[in-house]
């Protein structure tokens, strides 16, 4: 049926518990909903797969179907920092390397003093965590088949007397495909794609992918509609007793300022962790290709928020790597590809970013790198770089295409000495803090139960709501947080 006009008329859809997104956060408010018998239907606008799907597809074609903007999000700034998020059921955590690290007291205890908020502290956070464990049977990831460029990293840490450890992860029986970054063809990675969304399906929860939500309808602080539009371009309306958003750390402000929600706050401001990527050359073969995403990440200097390890290493993700570099050198790196292994250092921003508006309906996102920042990724690059030499590199190659290789210290010193804010090249697949739960007199968003401050039946449940960075990857704490927020609603309905 047309209205006059010739405009669609809403598909009406009544339904008791909603989520719209169906990543870290939104998972968990599917399966906990459902578990306490609501009536379930989560929103996602990415498509789903399968793990055959992902065994089936290059690497390359899933890259750009399963994140958003092919993984090629710009915030701008000085310099421009790549951003990548997914875009599926299941959200980042199809794509990222099944990391789950519990968030520190410290940080715990940080984010309860600036938010105002004190009951987010290690006794209630650790306790959902260990829930999280348990569910998705976190391991430690030995050193397996592969991973050389892991084990040369220990064995230097260790020299330099520094501290190191196997990462955490959330895998069962992993074949060492090198291909987390672009979804696990083998089944191994626990995403919520295999995990929490099929249990909350056979709980009877109902899952639509390839829906947008255009905004919320809303009235005296409670929410009367959600509007959508489904893969066909037909308009949906959704008239939820409840509604969760999990939209992602950009897309859950958004949608709240498209829908009228803390314009003035949702997405102000934006915590991100940049990512250094350094290519070493070893004398001898390191067939870096060969393994899991990492199996050590050396964490001495994480109380500065810096971290170490490598990353997975392919001749795809090493030619983005390096673009923008004479191709000369290009070629001559790939034809050395046995002998290369690429690490990343992670640093957690003092400066924020934030959505400044929005282009064509997409958002813009810019971000205030400050001095500090710029000292301390120089100072992150110049540790990389000693541990790098101590595992035997004999050439590196910086995060700045106008910089040759670096062969020696004093090379690293006189790079370090010129580097420029503008010429770091830098990624980020870690954003949160957009929507923080905190005081509204402190730039909060939403109290502890998740609400936007002024709401009754609207909750937010992911990375948005978050205090700060936690200098870790942070899927274990959105879990852990969403969890505790889903919990505190169940007891009070």
């Amino acid at each position: 049926m047309r209205r006059a006009g010739g405009t669609a008329r809403p598909t009406e859809i009544t339904c008791d518990a909603l989520v719209v997104g169906s990543g870290a956060g939104g998972s968990v408010a599917a399966l906990e909903l459902a578990r306490a018998g609501r009536s379930v239907t989560v929103l996602e606008e990415g498509p789903r797969v399968t793990t055959e799907d992902l065994a089936t597809t290059d690497p390359a074609e899933s890259m750009r179907r399963l994140y958003r903007n092919a993984g090629a999000t710009a915030v701008l700034g000085t310099p421009t920092i790549a951003y990548g998020e997914a875009h599926a059921v299941g959200g980042t955590t199809v794509v990222n390397g099944g990391l789950l690290w519990e968030p520190s007291p410290a940080v715990l205890d940080r984010w309860a003093l600036w938010s105002g908020y004190g009951s987010y502290r290690s006794p209630v956070v650790a306790p959902r965590f260990a829930e999280v464990q348990r569910r998705l049977g976190m391991i430690t990831q030995e050193h397996g088949d592969g991973n050389e460029d892991s084990r040369l990293l220990a064995r230097a840490a260790e020299s330099l007397g520094w501290r190191w450890q196997h990462p955490q992860r959330v895998v069962r029986d992993c074949r060492h495909l090198n291909r987390c970054a672009t979804g696990c063809p083998s089944g191994a990675k626990q995403s919520m794609a295999v995990t929490y969304l099929p249990q909350a399906e056979a709980l009877g929860a109902r899952i639509r992918d390839g829906v947008r939500v255009e905004r919320i309808t809303h009235r005296q602080g409670v929410v009367r509609g959600v509007e959508a539009t489904d893969s066909a371009g037909r308009p949906l309306r959704y008239r939820p007793r409840t509604l969760f958003v999990a939209a992602g750390p950009v897309g859950t402000p958004v949608l709240l300022r498209r829908s009228g929600i803390h314009r003035r706050t949702a997405g102000r401001r934006l915590a991100l962790h940049l990512n250094l990527r350094t290519v070493a050359r070893f004398p001898r073969i390191v067939d870096a290709v060969r393994g899991t995403m990492f199996t050590a990440q050396v964490q001495e200097h994480s109380a500065l928020g810096m971290l170490v390890m490598p990353s997975n290493l392919t001749p795809g993700g090493l030619g983005a790597a390096l673009a923008g570099r004479d191709p000369r050198q290009v070629d001559e790196l790939l034809a050395s590809l046995p002998h290369l292994g690429m690490f990343t250092t992670q640093v957690r921003m003092q400066g924020t970013a934030g959505i400044a508006g929005t282009l064509g309906g997409a958002p813009v996102l810019r971000h205030g790198m400050t001095r500090a920042d710029h000292h301390v990724l120089t100072l992150a690059f110049r540790r990389t770089a000693r541990l790098l030499f101590a595992a035997g590199a004999v050439e590196l190659v910086p995060p700045t295409s106008a910089a040759g290789p670096l062969r020696t210290e004093a090379d690293v010193e006189e790079y370090c000495a010129r580097v420029r804010p503008a010429d770091w090249e830098l990624v980020s697949v870690h954003a949160m803090a957009s929507c923080p739960m905190a005081l509204p007199e402190r730039g909060g968003v939403c109290d502890e139960l998740g609400r936007p401050h002024g709401f009754t039946n609207l909750h937010l449940c992911d990375a948005a709501v978050l205090p700060g960075a936690p200098g870790i990857s942070p899927q274990g704490t959105i879990m852990s947080f969403a969890h505790e927020i889903v919990g505190r609603h169940l007891e009070t309905v």
